[in-house]
């Protein structure tokens, strides 16, 4: 960068340290939101298609034949970012330049869909299931490394109005793209089983897309180098400030405590497809429309979501997602046709979309600009534990009890962080935030 700060030269004043920091980032700010835009678009398009609660589960019970297999699978793959979030954040909380860190992180990540894709073509059975295991874990390693890296970046030039706006503009571009892409790889790919494994080349897409959004954010990026880092600091030793970064706010303790119920309660996620089976028949056209109608969803609430955090604060937007999410999941407990599961679906897409962007953002607005890389980590660390536990939970207890009870489980959670949110949150945004 030409026009880099040198924020280390003794006798710069801190205040202009700070001036300079700012007038950098309003400098690059068109740039560097579009940056964002396009890598957000991209890549969350390609991480949908992966990750929706359709085309995995259905293909991970599909390899295997079993519920608890589905379970066990979503389970590795978060218990693999359960620490890596500690991990990235004691790597990059240091460096006055993250991007470079961010893309090794991004690449790895992506390598480990590429995989799953490909082993798909060459494997089966037994080999195919412990394959797909690997790099599932590999892949939940290097997410929760790379989520605190980017959603760093994202805090470094976007300015905290700007985010809400910034997070619907892409996801509402990325979700219509995914909806589109997710129905064709339903109706077409996978129902017809493309090339041998329409799973593999609905992966190869994802692949794809999120490779094309790294690379656009490599390319268009500026970053700011910040006033002042951290120390380069051991990981016990920075594993040890966890309790003081809860002690000393109790806002951001409380936020925590909400967000691990509300975390608690997607154990059902994984198993919303295969409740449905029990209703519907799952072919590859009735997988395209749900996914349809879950990631249509983004299309559809995002601009809303955003808005509504941006004008209020994203404290109204955790809110209003946990009490879509309980009339959604109680609608698909009771839905007897295709229509009313896609309705459901729907419901549970826009108030997934809404959690992220509203937990995304809060987590980044809270205490000291040099401390975000370890609440980041201490909110990844803290959803990965509870979401490593939920699928093999929620596996055991939709085999043992039955979807219904999973389903009843996964509401009390969802309304304990409504409660929690609405009574002992605090709302970051109004707040004086120290530099």
């Amino acid at each position: 960068m030409s026009d880099a700060i040198n924020l280390s030269e003794p006798g710069v004043a801190e205040e202009e340290a700070e001036a300079a920091y700012d007038a950098f980032v309003l400098k690059h700010l068109p740039r560097n939101f579009a940056a964002h835009y396009v890598h957000g678009m991209l890549g969350m398009t390609g991480f949908r298609l992966f990750n929706a609660p359709t085309f995995l589960p259905a293909y991970l019970h599909m390899i295997s034949g079993s519920t608890a297999f589905v379970g066990l699978g979503q389970a590795l793959q978060q218990l693999g970012g359960v620490f890596s979030p500690v991990i990235g954040a004691t790597h990059i909380e240091h460096r006055r330049r993250v991007l470079p860190v961010a893309v090794v992180m991004g690449i790895s990540m992506r390598i480990q869909i590429l995989g799953i894709a490909l082993a798909g073509f060459v494997l089966e059975g037994a080999p195919l299931m412990a394959v797909v295991l690997l790099f599932l874990f590999l892949f939940g390693i290097f997410s929760g490394a790379q989520s605190v890296a980017f959603q760093l970046l994202l805090a470094k030039v976007i300015p905290t109005a700007r985010r809400g706006r910034l997070q619907a503009l892409r996801n509402v571009t990325g979700g219509a793209i995914a909806a589109v892409l997710s129905w064709a790889a339903g109706a077409y790919l996978i129902e017809n089983d493309v090339l041998g494994n329409g799973y593999g080349v609905t992966f190869l897409l994802a692949f794809g897309l999120t490779s094309l959004g790294l690379t656009a954010l490599r390319m268009l990026m500026n970053e700011p180098e910040p006033p002042r880092v951290r120390p380069k600091t051991a990981l016990l030793a920075r594993m040890k400030d966890f309790p003081s970064l809860l002690r000393d706010d109790r806002g951001f303790m409380f936020f925590m405590i909400a967000q691990t119920c509300a975390v608690a309660g997607r154990v059902a996620v994984p198993f919303y497809i295969l409740y449905a089976q029990q209703t519907i028949e799952l072919t590859g056209a009735n997988l395209g429309y749900l996914t349809l109608a879950y990631l249509g969803a983004d299309v559809a609430t995002n601009l809303a979501w955003g808005t509504l955090g941006d004008r209020f604060g994203f404290r109204s937007v955790f809110i209003g997602t946990m009490v879509v999410w309980i009339g959604s999941t109680v609608l698909l407990m009771g839905a007897g046709s295709l229509p009313l599961i896609i309705v459901a679906f729907f419901g549970l897409g826009a108030a997934a979309s809404g959690f992220q962007m509203s937990t995304q953002t809060m987590v980044l607005e809270y205490g000291a600009r040099e401390d975000v890389p370890m609440r980041l980590a201490l909110s990844g660390t803290a959803q990965g534990i509870v979401s490593t536990i939920g699928p093999l939970v929620g596996g055991l207890l939709a085999a043992s009890a039955g979807y219904l009870v999973l389903l009843g489980v996964s509401i009390a959670f969802e309304a304990i962080a409504l409660i929690l949110r609405g009574s002992l949150v605090d709302e970051p945004r109004w707040r004086t935030r120290p530099r």
